[in-house]
């Protein structure tokens, strides 16, 4: 089925591919009050990178521009593996993965005994999985998938 598929469709879902995933992240915060910790964070902007990569290719197809859109979806490929290894204990996080990051706290809520600032997440725990995979891992996984689409799409280009 893939044959037949011309590098504008391609593109298209390689980048609503990722647009999916970033929805997901966002639903899984803002709907299931799941907080993202650092290494998720960072797993975000490849994949908005790639949303607009994709609008890019579309207007003015270029095979740089696929190429591009598949270093952005290797890239939170590679975070996710990272994350992951975090999560299972295969490797040390980075420092501010502990959980004990301030960041983007006001300095009148951290001095305010009664605000309640919670608690941050944290990279090492896993905080959702599905068939043994973290949500990590399933971002890795489905972005190698997305990675490969942008790739084949530029060999057609």
């Amino acid at each position: 089925m893939l044959k037949t598929l011309s590098s504008r469709v391609l593109v298209a879902v390689a980048g609503a591919g990722s647009a999916a995933l970033l929805a997901g992240a966002f639903a899984f915060e803002h709907i299931g009050g799941m907080a993202p910790c650092v290494l998720c964070l960072w797993q975000r902007w490849p994949h908005a990178a790639a949303v607009v990569i994709m609008a890019l290719a579309l207007l003015f197809p270029h095979r740089g521009l696929m190429v591009l859109g598949a270093l952005a979806a290797l890239t939170t490929a590679a975070i996710g593996g990272f994350h992951m290894g975090v999560e299972y204990g295969w490797w040390q996080g980075l420092a501010t993965c502990g959980g004990s990051a301030i960041t983007g706290i006001s300095i009148d809520d951290l001095l305010n005994p009664a605000a309640s600032v919670g608690t941050p997440a944290r990279c090492d725990q896993v905080a959702w999985s599905l068939a043994g995979i973290s949500m990590a891992g399933w971002n890795m996984v489905l972005s190698l998938g997305l990675a490969g689409l942008w790739l084949l799409a530029a060999r057609r280009d």
